[in-house]
């Protein structure tokens, strides 16, 4: 147990007896805990395994490389079609977490044993994703957006994308470029 995230669980209000479950499930597994995001983490050696989270509705374990695990009893969960690498296992109440402690201890070794394989998730390339009209209409008529664009790192060039091309309603899709147009122009990423 590492002090320094004990105030995480101290803090709890709600869920506090199911993050000590599963902070115990984690620790028996060996992981060295650490505190990342504001979130207990879960390690082995330097690689991020598996992190704890609280939200209103329920608490997860989330496993960064979850697209790799076998999820032979369908408990893991994509949280969006936009999420690649990471899935999670939610919990409502105390006993699900208890119920499911060895079931869950077989998914922390099997993602320790993919860190300890050295594998990595594909992730798709920039290219894949879907370049929304009013977007490409923007770059196709400014040479400097394109280049500025282009320089981006891959991670900021993919935000965009998304952000522009998940409105339903093509206003919106135009008023979202706009918005960004000079962010892009000044290299900065859709939160910066």
């Amino acid at each position: 147990m590492n002090p320094k995230v004990d105030f995480f669980f101290d803090k709890a209000t709600k869920w506090q007896e199911e993050l000590e479950q599963m902070r115990t499930i984690a620790l028996e597994c060996q992981l060295t805990e650490e505190l990342k995001w504001g979130n207990p983490c879960y390690m082995y050696h330097d690689s991020n395994v598996v992190l704890i989270h609280a939200f209103k509705e329920y608490c997860a374990f989330l496993f960064f490389k979850g697209a790799l695990l076998k999820d032979t009893d369908g408990i893991l969960i994509q949280q969006s079609e936009n999420v690649q690498a990471a899935r999670h296992i939610r919990f409502t109440n105390l006993k699900e977490i208890i119920d499911l402690k060895a079931v869950l201890k077989t998914y922390i070794y099997q993602a320790i044993e993919i860190e300890k394989a050295g594998l990595k998730v594909q992730l798709k390339k920039t290219s894949e994703f879907p370049v929304s009209e009013e977007f490409q209409k923007k770059l196709d008529e400014s040479v400097e957006l394109k280049k500025a664009f282009e320089a981006l790192t891959p991670g900021r060039q993919r935000a965009y994308l998304l952000n522009f091309s998940q409105p339903k309603q093509a206003k919106t899709r135009e008023a979202r470029v706009e918005k960004h147009i000079q962010n892009i122009l000044d290299g900065k990423g859709l939160n910066d």
